[in-house]
């Protein structure tokens, strides 16, 4: 009976598995990818599969024998299976051709598309290294290419079949090299891989600046001013946060670019108050992101810069968002708590676009919330943007906390604003994020009046 069990597993695992790579092998690919195209569906997600075939396989399987060639199958499958995750799918679909699958997991399809073509880069670079074949190095590269999933009514055959188009693509245009299926999504790709690779060397090189917009109370005196980051590219100009930020947050780089924009800040405080143009009264607020405020040793980061650098925590304000509150509000608290102790101030920014929460609103150690400029753009027309602001300013009185409202581009929205009871301003009817220097002339200047005044 043991030996007929044995037998009986023999056979299901050819079945299923590759016998000289020990991968999956088409068939068990062909029903993971079925599968994993319905649960795509039914949830409205998307995966991506990648075709790897190695450059040239042929030459260097004919001039060295099948037994090296083999061998070197088996090693470029053992790469690929120790940097998979554990719910990836490796396969070898016969000869020099693999496949890896990617769950789907994400809603936002050019997100997929941005992290496989980061794993196939990866792949790529993998396989290119030295294999030691019978005692000699040798070196072979891999053309992929990536289909995303599902699309339209596509089965796992159909997917394939695209999957082995890019991969065509890609060995007609040089080999060695990452093609996706639709050329829109490939462009989209390669900008954003770029981006990330201009992203490291700005950080390496400090190309970045802040620039800091004045916040002003109900009498036109700057009472802080909020640090925002600048990236001017040599090639692509200034651009915007709004297109690096992301990528930032997707690769990790946020966190040095966080700690960077925090230090900085406090750098500027301390040159404020050493020529006396900032009194005690006036704060920078820093905005943190959702990756950088979890960091395990985020208390210690905030504290330890405004330390190195002899500047007051009371003096710096962490502007954070409310989806960030709400991940995991508990572990926010005791962050919050230990960091107001020792004078950090904090605010809720964009308030009124995330979860607006009464229940969490009573529990957090809050100073401020700033009203988004979304509310305040139409405040003076849209009466359910009037509603909402009145809302806001009287709860925060309630609360005791204050408010700032952020966007305010003219006359007619800070008279609406001032008659409501909003205390602080923050927008371009005051003075656009300008250079430390000039935010100098302005704090100096004492009351601010805009030029349309």
């Amino acid at each position: 009976i043991t030996e007929r069990k044995h037998a009986e597993a023999r056979v299901e695992h050819l079945a299923y598995y590759d016998d000289l790579t020990e991968l999956a092998n088409r068939r068990l690919l062909h029903d993971r990818l079925q599968q994993e195209i319905a649960v795509a569906r039914r949830h409205g997600v998307h995966g991506a599969l990648l075709f790897i075939d190695l450059d040239q396989f042929k030459h260097l399987n004919d001039a060295l024998g099948h037994p090296v060639g083999d061998e070197l199958l088996r090693q470029v499958a053992a790469r690929l299976k120790d940097m998979v995750r554990a719910e990836d799918t490796v396969a070898r679909l016969g000869g020099d051709e693999f496949v890896l699958m990617l769950p789907a997991q994400n809603k936002d399809l050019a997100h997929v598309g941005f992290e496989a073509q980061a794993v196939a880069e990866k792949v790529r670079s993998l396989l290119s290294r030295s294999y030691n074949l019978n005692g000699h190095q040798y070196h072979v590269t891999a053309s992929i290419g990536i289909v995303l999933f599902p699309e339209n009514d596509e089965d796992a055959d159909d997917v394939l079949k695209h999957a082995d188009s890019a991969l065509y693509r890609a060995k007609e245009e040089g080999r060695n090299t990452v093609r996706f299926y639709q050329p829109s999504m490939q462009a989209a790709a390669s900008t954003r891989l770029m981006l990330e690779k201009d992203l490291r060397e700005a950080l390496e090189l400090e190309s970045f600046t802040l620039h800091y917009q004045p916040q002003v109370d109900i009498e036109g005196r700057v009472s802080g001013a909020e640090a925002l980051i600048r990236w001017q590219h040599p090639e692509r100009g200034m651009v915007p946060p709004n297109q690096f930020i992301p990528v930032a947050e997707d690769t990790g780089l946020i966190l040095e670019i966080g700690n960077w924009v925090l230090r900085s800040a406090v750098q500027q405080i301390r040159e404020w108050q050493r020529r006396k143009t900032c009194t005690g009264s006036c704060r920078v607020a820093v905005n943190v992101s959702p990756r950088q405020f979890h960091q395990t040793n985020f208390v210690d980061q905030v504290l330890g810069i405004c330390e190195e650098e002899g500047v007051a925590p009371e003096c710096v304000e962490l502007e954070i968002t409310e989806s960030m509150v709400m991940s995991n509000i508990g572990e926010t608290i005791e962050k919050m708590e230990a960091l107001r102790a020792r004078g950090i101030r904090f605010a809720i920014d964009d308030f009124g676009t995330g979860y607006s929460s009464l229940s969490y609103l009573k529990r957090l150690p809050l100073d401020m919330l700033k009203i988004d400029r979304s509310f305040v753009r139409d405040v003076v027309s849209d009466p359910n943007d009037a509603a909402i602001v009145d809302t806001i300013i009287a709860m925060t009185s309630h609360l005791g906390l204050g408010v700032i409202a952020e966007g305010v581009e003219t006359r007619e929205q800070l008279d609406f604003l001032r008659e409501r009871g909003c205390t602080h301003f923050q927008g371009f009817y005051y003075s656009p994020p300008v250079p430390a220097e000039e935010l100098d002339s302005l704090i100096q200047a004492g009351r601010l009046r805009s030029a349309r005044d």
